[in-house]
């Protein structure tokens, strides 16, 4: 498919649609009446993640408490989810903050989709110091880490040098729709259009909260990436790789953008800043 009339079904891994346990949806309505328009905008397979900080993990007792009130929330949703959107594929995971370097992650609970893939975040939206250090310890547990919203933390350099470096120690990344759209400022605007010009983005999601009101996001991306003559990757970012991932297969390289389409990009980037 095409980005025509006819969407390409997307696949989503960063949403917060479990009601009460974080600071995403409120009510079972809010959960439904929010997948019902990230259904509408062509997500048909959505992995939630609810918040959940990774020392948590270094006390059984509360771990087992919070996966398990996570757990009754993620059934009732689910089951709601059957009856009234059939064809909407629903999971979870958990957006695990890292907030020591050496979190037990071993629960299948706590994976995307049950698999070995786990979306990351670093506390307060800042990157601690020795970040590729906790990523390649928890690597050589087996755990393959999805970086969640990279573009947003504080404390990048020019060159967006630490993503290279956990990209180095075999972290994926996944961009949020609304960065690309100005949502979080017009840092991580930039910064997100500079980590598709690398070629260091392997996954879009929406990091949905689950809200009446609130916007997705994902028709203004895609049309950015119209404009860009970018449908070959918006394919690979948004459907093909998040898929992979539910299946617990690595993600596709995105080529970086280059030719005619990084002369597109500049301008459209020029554009956004201004």
């Amino acid at each position: 498919m095409t980005l025509g009339a006819e969407l390409i079904p997307l696949t989503d891994l960063h949403s917060h649609l479990i009601p009460g346990v974080d600071d995403g949806a409120r009510t079972l309505e809010d959960s439904l009446e929010g997948i019902g328009r990230m259904f509408a905008e062509g997500i048909t397979t959505i992995v939630t993640t609810p918040h959940l900080d990774g020392s948590l993990s270094r006390d059984p007792r509360s771990f087992e408490e919070r996966l398990s009130q996570v757990d009754k929330g993620f059934r009732v949703v689910a089951d709601a989810v059957r009856e009234r959107f059939p064809k909407v594929t629903f999971r979870r995971g958990n957006e695990v903050m890292l907030d020591i370097p050496d979190p037990d992650l071993s629960d299948p609970r706590v994976h995307l989709a049950g698999n070995r893939f786990v979306l990351v975040e670093w506390p307060r939206l800042q990157i601690p110091p020795e970040t590729p250090a906790a990523i390649r310890g928890l690597a050589s547990q087996g755990i393959h880490i999805v970086i969640a919203h990279p573009e947003r933390y504080a404390g990048h350099d020019a060159h967006l040098s630490i993503v290279e470096r956990w990209r180095g120690e075999g972290a994926w990344c996944q961009v949020n729709y609304g960065s690309l759209l100005g949502k979080y400022g017009p840092d991580a605007r930039s910064r997100a259009f500079m980590l598709l010009e690398r070629g260091w983005v392997d996954c879009f999601s929406s990091d949905f909260h689950g809200r009446p009101g609130l916007p997705l996001f994902v028709d203004g991306a895609r049309e950015r990436f119209k404009e860009l003559g970018a449908e070959e990757a918006w394919s690979l970012l948004t459907g093909t790789n998040p898929g992979r991932i539910v299946r617990g297969e690595p993600p596709i390289p995105v080529s970086p953008f280059e030719g005619k389409q990084r002369g597109l990009f500049a301008r459209l980037l020029s554009r956004l800043r201004t």
